[in-house]
């Protein structure tokens, strides 16, 4: 080892790094590293918020960052020479900085740990490989024939065969992460793929995993001379990326709380649906962060619009899978590929636990089509979501007020940056900096 990146994500999901030395290994694990607080809280370009208070008014102050559990990491994409070392934020006095989105995660694990509660969550990373060497994307030519995919090829095996080499190397790379990842599938685009991660009883391990698998993802494909992007929607006419979200509880004798032994599930899984399905409007903002993500979220395009739930129904906001009764879980479908995943649990495990705490009931399931049954809808607009986000009492009991307002300020920020590039530039901008 020659050197080490010191990581963390901002609220985009964006890694903030800086290259040390392999020599200051014993100073960076006494969490002595600095970084100022306000690099957690820069637009997608990379440039400050105008109006954050955490620049002038307070000079910038810096941070002190600690390792994660996660201690050093391999970076498979450059070699035995470089490490990763995940950091979190801290103030100088030891205080988690609120602005940290790891740490909001963190906050709700330790509510469900007050309550003797377990989230075991999964992840499911929808994202498309790409040729973005012209002046328009196309899917990249196959290592093998030569062609380029066209059209729908789901569960192809022919084009899972056609990029082994980039899945070898990828599930080598997590592998060497720790990084448990499960099924690899040819999606409904052309150069669409899915990966699993296995289920774990560690949220802020699977946040982390689904984190640190993203950038692994992406490095691999520019090493396999591709991009690979979870943008929401890449491609106008086929199918967007999402990021689905699967979750249940464990109790402190590790039993399933949705479990009741049928298919039905408990009452506690029927009051954490209720809490998901009431913050879903407010925390849309954190499903869907960007500009390109609202492209996504429109009818009949395998993506959710209706504020509903199901049992086995992929057209629902939240399905519950059949399946074992002892493995009973909800599935949230709402985010996209681009969305940051430590927000992404906080935001669905802390409604969870406020519809659990709450005894809240949902509305009766629906069957069949939930695009066609005039259903109360996420917003479809940027706009709209972030005014939610800004005064959704829901949003406020599951995030600090400081993430909330950092939050607001980027993307005001990003909406009139954006306002200004050309269709082609806003997939430019976003194809790998999601």
């Amino acid at each position: 080892m020659q050197n080490i990146r010191v990581a963390i994500p901002d609220l985009n999901g964006q890694a903030r790094a800086k290259r040390v030395p392999a020599a200051a290994e014993a100073k960076l694990m006494r969490g002595e590293a600095r970084m100022p607080l306000s690099a957690l809280n820069l637009d997608i370009w990379g440039n400050d918020i105008a109006d954050s208070p955490l620049l002038f008014e307070t000079g910038d102050a810096d941070g002190f960052l600690r390792p994660t559990e996660r201690g050093l990491l391999p970076m498979p994409w450059i070699g035995p020479e470089a490490m990763l070392l995940p950091m979190a934020m801290y103030h100088e006095d030891g205080r988690p900085f609120a602005g940290d989105p790891r740490h909001a995660l963190a906050r709700i694990v330790a509510q469900l740990d007050a309550r003797g509660l377990r989230a075991v969550t999964a992840t499911e990373l929808e994202f498309y490989l790409i040729d973005d060497s012209g002046a328009t994307f196309q899917p990249p030519a196959s290592p093998i024939s030569g062609r380029r995919a066209m059209g729908s090829a789901t569960l192809s095996m022919r084009m899972l065969d056609e990029f082994n080499a980039f899945f070898d190397a990828l599930y080598a790379g997590g592998e060497a992460m720790g990084i448990s990842a499960d099924t690899a599938t040819s999606e409904a685009g052309p150069g669409q793929f899915e990966i699993s991660l296995a289920h774990g009883a560690d949220p802020l391990r699977m946040a982390d995993d689904t984190w640190l698998f993203k950038i692994l993802v992406r490095r691999l494909a520019r090493a396999h001379g591709m991009a690979a992007s979870f943008m929401a929607k890449p491609y106008a006419d086929a199918s967007g990326n999402g990021l689905h979200l699967h979750a249940s509880m464990l109790d402190a004798e590790g039993r399933n709380i949705f479990d009741n032994g049928g298919p039905e599930g408990t009452p506690a899984l029927r009051h954490a649906i209720a809490g998901v399905l009431a913050a879903m409007p407010g925390s849309t903002l954190v499903f869907a962060p960007h500009a390109n993500s609202y492209n996504r979220l429109v009818p009949h395009a395998h993506a959710p619009t209706g504020v509903a739930w199901a049992y086995e129904n992929r057209t629902a906001s939240v399905r519950v899978p059949v399946g074992a009764p002892q493995a009973r879980r909800l599935e949230h479908r709402v985010a996209g590929g681009d969305v940051n995943p430590y927000l992404l649990m906080t935001a669905v495990l802390g409604a969870m636990l406020a519809g659990i705490e709450a005894e809240a009931e949902p509305p009766a399931p629906i069957t069949g089509d939930a695009y066609a049954q005039g259903l109360p809808q996420i917003p479809d607009s940027w706009q709209a979501a972030l005014d939610l986000f800004a005064t959704s009492p829901e949003v406020a009991r599951i995030f600090a007020p400081d993430l909330i307002d950092n939050m607001r300020r980027t993307k005001l920020q990003e909406m009139a940056g954006i306002a200004a590039l050309t269709a082609q530039e806003v997939l430019e901008l976003y194809l790998e900096a999601v």
